[in-house]
């Protein structure tokens, strides 16, 4: 068997010699008969020559493996070579003739490079896809493990919090109950104080009345005695005694389990864990489910709203003016019955349904930078200053967040668990942000698994009823999607014609409504503008709406209406549509 200048092993990533004598360039290619690494000028030569022109020459990754040579245990001088096909076992040429009479052969060299190429397959399958996605989940592992820990300590924090704030509430009744008690005691002891000056008095009084009785027995005037005893007699009664009534303390009513509703309390979710999702190995165009079938867990999703489903036709029910904007960019509807609707020049103004103005604010944003919270409270994005602000009940607006080097684009509240939903950009680099209500950073995506950025300008952002964070991304022209844990799941980037994504929002059936511009160079405002409707894993399911003018913000309200709001100058108009039954 012919040898060559390197053995490398089969996942070998150095640099490999032509096994030519005296060639010192780079191996290419393989010559399955004879066992030797070429390179691409001595290929050429073994394939003119005429003793190795019918040689079968392959690229160097798909050679066949060169048998190891093994010597029969039996005929120790000889090799083994061959594989019997009845006993499956490798034999010599001896042992062929002499114990395995009638039986048929193959060449074990033949074989050996099938299992090879098994091999192989297999160790691509592991390095590929196994081992990086294995280690992924172990990444999320230890990410869920810091992030619990996080969670955990945060309670802890929240409990000794509410604890003091109960001690200090319990020390500032304390102190003003003691102080009753110290005004009750000291009207009492004036009391007190007042009979004792009276009563030390009577004493007094007393003393000198027998100093006086003694004076008379000692006299010798008998007539006088007489005279003063008669006249004098008469002794002062005993002053009246008021007994003071003193308070009687009534020990509060409370017990552990008083104490523990006061400091809240710790609940473990009744949902079954979820599963981690698993990235495969098929091609994205057969990661998509056929329509007209469901998963188990589709159909689980679909039975939690039996009576809801898609209307064979959209109506318009209503249309109203939103007055102080020019142009509606982005809508946010909050439960209260109250819109926030804003325009390109950063004019944010609050109606009622009716078009009824009840405030207006001057802000830097322009697109999807305002959502309303659970709490129905306004969170909008300064991209000027690099600023999260908040606008509550009351008017008042404070700071929920800074941004550091990042510019917020656009902004979305979580109605599964009020997190807050930030896209930003910095430069180049864009990623979603994810904040929980009291403003502290939990989550930040980014990059795919192979590392590639998912956004490039993120204008527009909202949450689907699974968790995932659904993105209308303008500069890639995309609607980019990634689970509640970042992966991410698919980009839809419309349907023929260029896809220019604007609004975005999601309804309770899991769909994803997404307004969009053809886009040819420049956004025609006048013609082709659409409202796409994808289901949450998707797959385009129509046209919604057609022939509008400028989709530009879309959200669906608790009775399932869709408002649209137009991006136009001097077109302060929303419609509102039923599309579902």
């Amino acid at each position: 068997m012919a040898s060559s200048k390197f053995s490398a092993p089969p996942t070998a990533q150095h640099y490999l010699v032509c096994g030519t004598d005296d060639c010192e360039n780079n191996c290419q290619f393989y010559c399955n008969h004879c066992h030797q690494q070429m390179c691409a000028q001595c290929r050429d030569q073994h394939q003119k020559r005429p003793n190795t022109k019918n040689h079968e020459v392959v690229p160097y990754q798909q050679r066949k493996r060169q048998l190891p040579e093994v010597k029969c245990q039996i005929h120790l001088n000889k090799d083994v070579d061959m594989l019997c096909e009845q006993c499956h076992v490798p034999v010599c040429s001896k042992c062929a003739t002499k114990d395995h009479g009638g039986h048929t052969f193959i060449d074990l060299e033949t074989v050996y490079a099938e299992k090879c190429a098994i091999s192989l397959d297999e160790i691509n399958k592991i390095e590929e896809y196994f081992l990086p996605t294995s280690q992924d989940l172990l990444k999320s592992i230890k990410k869920d493990s810091i992030e619990i820990k996080k969670i955990m300590d945060d309670i802890r924090a929240l409990m000794k919090a509410e604890a003091e704030s109960l001690k200090r509430m319990v020390d500032s009744v304390t102190l003003q109950k003691i102080k009753q008690v110290d005004e009750i005691e000291e009207s009492l002891q004036e009391v007190s104080k007042s009979q004792d000056i009276k009563y030390n008095g009577y004493i007094s009084y007393l003393h000198e009345l027998v100093k006086k009785f003694h004076g008379y027995l000692s006299s010798k005037d008998i007539e006088t005695l007489m005279s003063e005893i008669t006249t004098n007699l008469k002794i002062d009664p005993i002053p009246e005694l008021v007994k003071p009534v003193p308070p009687v303390f009534t020990a509060g009513q409370y017990s552990k389990e008083d104490v523990t509703k006061l400091l809240g309390r710790v609940t473990v979710p009744d949902t079954k864990p979820e599963n981690r999702e698993i990235k495969t190995m098929e091609t994205p165009s057969t990661q998509l489910k056929p329509r007209g079938k469901q998963s188990k867990q589709d159909r689980e999703k679909s039975d939690t709203k039996p009576t809801l489903s898609l209307s064979s036709s959209v109506n318009k029910v209503r249309e109203y003016t939103v007055p102080g904007v020019n142009g509606v960019c982005h809508m946010s509807l909050g439960k209260s019955g109250r819109l926030w609707a804003s325009d390109v020049r950063g004019n944010l103004v609050q109606t009622n349904l009716h078009g009824n103005l009840l405030q207006k604010i001057q802000t830097s944003g322009k697109h999807g930078y305002h959502t309303v919270t659970q709490d129905k409270d306004l969170i909008y994005t300064d991209w000027e200053n690099k600023v999260i602000n908040r606008i509550k009940q009351d008017k008042t607006t404070t700071e929920f967040n800074k941004t550091g080097n990042w510019i917020p684009l656009s902004i979305h509240s979580s109605h599964i668990n009020g997190d807050i939903l930030v896209g930003m950009v910095k430069g180049r680099d864009a990623k979603i942000t994810r904040y929980n209500k009291t403003g502290e950073e939990i989550q930040n995506v980014q990059w795919d698994n192979k590392g590639q950025e998912l956004y490039s300008n993120p204008r527009y952002i909202t949450e689907n009823i699974n968790g995932d964070i659904c993105t209308s991304d303008y500069k890639k022209h995309a609607v980019v999607v990634v689970n509640k844990s970042g992966q991410h799941r698919f980009s839809f980037t419309g349907q023929g014609s260029k896809f220019l994504p604007y609004g975005i929002c999601t309804d309770l059936l899991g769909h994803i409504l997404v307004g969009s511009i053809p886009y040819t160079g420049f956004p025609k405002l006048d013609s082709g503008n659409t409202v796409y409707l994808l289901d949450q894993d998707g797959q385009f399911l129509s046209l919604l709406l057609t022939q509008i003018q400028c989709p530009c913000s879309l959200c669906v309200d608790d009775e399932n209406n869709l408002y649209i709001g137009e991006n136009q100058y001097f077109n302060n108009t929303v419609a509102v549509y039923k599309y579902l039954q």
